[in-house]
């Protein structure tokens, strides 16, 4: 049942026409806008129906495609780890032979500082003189050239006299 009323002036604005329905008054355009809104709501939630039940179907190459991406993913990754396994052994020996060589470099200072404090001029310079009969060489022995030549001297060149 609808109740209009009428306004009492000719230049007032309609007011909306109301609707009783139960024991509530609604304005018409509720209705009329809840109609509309429950028919949109019908028709996309048959339309997300829909989209869902194309989304659960697999088509083949979509899944062929899935397994190929997961079986590359997968090879992928177990060739990094090989990679990363093989870095961290390198690594590993790196450091060990680096042990190795400062080992052998603090035995080689070691060695060469006992042979030096082993070797004695003094012992040296009375067995060459008194053993083996060496001397000085006197100013007379020695002679001194300059080689205008080249830069180097070679080693089987004869030597220039004065």
């Amino acid at each position: 049942m609808a109740n209009v009323r009428k306004s009492n002036t000719r230049n007032a604005a309609p007011r909306p026409r109301l609707v009783v329905e139960g024991n509530t008054v609604r304005r018409e355009e509720y209705i009329e806008r809840k109609k509309r809104q429950q028919e949109r709501e019908r028709l996309s939630n048959s339309a997300l129906r829909r989209n869902r039940e194309k989304a659960l179907q697999i088509s083949v190459p979509y899944l062929l495609m899935l397994a190929a991406a997961t079986v590359a993913v997968v090879m992928i990754c177990v060739s990094y780890l090989k990679v990363q396994s093989s870095i961290t052994a390198h690594q590993t020996s790196i450091g060990r032979l680096e042990s190795q060589l400062s080992t052998l470099k603090t035995n080689n200072s070691a060695t060469e500082n006992r042979i030096n404090a082993y070797v004695d001029l003094d012992y040296i310079f009375k067995v060459a003189t008194e053993e083996l009969g060496m001397t000085y060489a006197s100013d007379n022995q020695v002679i001194y050239y300059d080689k205008s030549e080249s830069e180097y001297v070679r080693q089987y060149e004869d030597i220039p006299t004065h």
